[in-house]
């Protein structure tokens, strides 16, 4: 698998933070999980440093263009990859809301990533729950 860079990373992690953030609980576990997404890519860093960094992003932009053109820009593992760390971001609630759902179409068409793929990604993790 390819690698992100810091920057990458932490701009996707924000996209992980918007996500978690959608149905307005933003929990420990959800913080744990985008903490597991950027220890993934960056092993030597500190994850929470990141993740703080990840949030301010994710407060001050609205704009989910610039998340989505750092991942089309990367190989179908890595986008593979990232989509499973949003779903399981948006299901750590054991719910999936219209807004959630949404996203995660939009995302899937910005970034090129085929629906039925999405959707198997998905289900995997629910049945792995």
């Amino acid at each position: 698998m390819n690698k992100l860079d810091k920057n990458s990373v932490k701009g996707i992690s924000a996209l992980l933070v918007h996500a978690a953030n959608i149905d307005e609980i933003y929990s420990d576990h959800e913080k744990d999980l985008v903490k597991d997404f950027i220890k993934s890519y960056l092993k030597e860093e500190d994850e929470n440093q990141i993740l703080k960094e990840a949030e301010e992003i994710e407060n001050n932009s609205n704009q989910l263009l610039n998340y989505t053109n750092i991942i089309k820009q990367n190989s179908f593992e890595i986008k593979k990859d990232i989509i499973e760390h949003l779903w399981k971001v948006i299901i750590s609630d054991n719910s999936v809301d219209q807004y959630e759902a949404n996203l995660m179409r939009r995302i899937c068409g910005l970034i090129y990533f085929p629906d039925k793929e999405c959707a198997e990604i998905k289900l995997k993790l629910i049945n792995s729950k």
